[in-house]
């Protein structure tokens, strides 16, 4: 079958850093779907692993964390799709990926595709929904039934994938005071069509930022961007006994005594840790799917796609992970078709 891979981990300029491959079909056992991709999207998750290092595949290596197709075959202990439905996932870090023309993906972690959607526009959701729905509701706590009604959030590159969805989140469900960060005319139009009660520019201290606009201080902070260098503006933002969740790992050792006199908390989101350490719960994240295909199918949130290049090939793919790593993307990037 028809997959994109590497072997050697090279910089995106290089044309072996991502190649077209032929590799063998996959069978489904026990909880697996054998899935026809029909699109996928990129993340920044693909150009960190992708990132150049001392590091030589004996076979490729299949990236790619975003698709969506339709199911041809099922293992032996599936119970919740057959063969036909149609489909969208993020998939397992641990697992080779979706740029390929089949993947394997356990049902636990798979979500039926919004019904008005195509591929396409459906590819580009699964994972930033996921990183969005898991950071607001179960590591923030909010409520998604409004019970946080007018508290505020600061949510850190609003513009990018996850923050396109978490605008949309925070505001719809959780009814919450929106504050995006976004520095260029576009990407604040962007944030505002999404719903973003008020915008702010991450270059400038984000504490000063939301001073000149209000807020003293805001009960959550959602990190989609640089941890290190916004955390003092972050500690000094946040309200106290406030939380703030984070996705970027940080590259240095934090401060966190910048915390302690406000009793403010910190917690991680990362949304492969479920089927990393297959936990009890990991089929939380096939029913977080199914519900946003109902938010989407019933208009309270959009698709975050926002550009489809096709066809899925290793040049293409190539050149959107190059718009990725340049970090000018608005939305999610998606790949659709193959040869």
């Amino acid at each position: 079958m028809k997959a994109v891979g590497l072997t050697q981990y090279l910089p995106i300029e290089d044309d072996r850093s991502l190649r077209d491959v032929e590799i063998d079909q996959p069978i489904a056992r026990e909880y697996d779907l054998l899935v026809e991709v029909k699109a996928i999207s990129v993340n920044p998750v693909d150009t960190k692993v992708r990132s150049p290092k001392d590091k030589v595949e004996d076979r490729p290596r299949i990236l790619g964390w975003d698709a969506a197709g339709i199911v041809v075959e099922v293992g032996e202990k599936v119970t919740e799709f057959k063969a036909g439905d149609e489909v969208y996932y993020a998939g397992d870090i641990t697992r080779p990926g979706s740029n390929s023309n089949f993947q394997l993906v356990d049902e636990r972690i798979v979500g039926y595709k919004p019904k008005n959607l195509e591929f396409a526009t459906s590819a580009a959701l699964p994972l930033t929904s996921i990183t969005a729905w898991e950071a607001l509701f179960e590591r923030l706590n909010i409520s998604k039934n409004g019970a946080d009604a007018g508290k505020s959030i600061l949510i850190i590159n609003g513009a990018g994938g996850v923050g396109s969805i978490a605008i949309q989140l925070a505001r719809k469900l959780a009814k919450l005071n929106v504050i995006a960060t976004a520095s260029r005319p576009e990407t604040i139009a962007w944030c505002q069509k999404l719903g973003a009660n008020a915008i702010v520019n991450h270059h400038h201290n984000l504490a000063d930022e939301i001073a000149k606009i209000g807020y003293e201080t805001v009960d959550y902070i959602l990190c989609l961007n640089d941890t290190d260098g916004h955390w003092q503006a972050i500690a000094q933002a946040i309200k106290p006994q406030g939380i703030i969740c984070t996705i970027v790992e940080n590259k240095k050792p934090l401060e966190m005594d910048v915390l302690k006199n406000k009793s403010a908390g910190l917690v991680w989101e990362f949304m492969f840790t479920r089927s990393m350490y297959q936990t009890d719960d990991m089929a939380k994240q096939g029913k977080l799917l199914n519900q946003v295909s109902q938010l989407i199918e019933a208009g309270t949130i959009i698709t975050t796609c926002n550009d489809i290049v096709k066809p899925i090939n290793a040049k293409n793919l190539r050149n959107v992970h190059q718009r990725i790593e340049k970090g000018s993307a608005i939305g999610k990037i998606v790949l659709a078709d193959w040869n």
